[in-house]
């Protein structure tokens, strides 16, 4: 699947709450995404003790991010999400979800939880009831 194909489930999602959570999901790992990287680590933030990788759907969306935070585009790799979601996940200590197009109308997380990441790095491993 394409990052457009993702980008059009965001766009129903952010319409009023519509469409299918496992589809975005779905569609998340088939696409390749463009994960930001600054001083060779992947870029992201902590909230809520969670650490958010940032994932865009495509160029403006991630030079839309860069301009509403004031810096220069950095760098990027292209990434399948199911590799972001099942190989880079586990390798980062704690907690860790995707936010994808930050900052954008159509912006999404996926966070750590049984459904979206390996239950081993799930939050909610102990439900093992999936939140999508």
């Amino acid at each position: 699947m394409s990052a457009e194909a993702l980008r059009g489930r965001l766009t129903d999602l952010a319409a009023v709450g519509q469409g299918d959570l496992r589809a975005v999901v779905g569609e998340f790992r088939r696409s390749e995404v463009l994960v930001p990287v600054v001083d060779g680590s992947l870029l992201s933030a902590e909230s809520g003790g969670i650490r958010w990788l940032f994932a865009f759907t495509d160029e403006a969306a991630l030079e839309r991010f860069a301009e509403a935070r004031g810096e220069a585009v950095p760098e990027r790799i292209p990434v399948y999400g199911a590799r972001l979601l099942d190989q880079v996940i586990p390798r980062v200590d704690g907690p860790t979800g995707i936010a994808v197009d930050a900052g954008s109308p159509t912006g999404f997380v996926l966070p750590p939880v049984v459904g979206i990441v390996p239950d081993v790095v799930a939050v909610d491993v102990a439900s093992k009831e999936p939140v999508v």
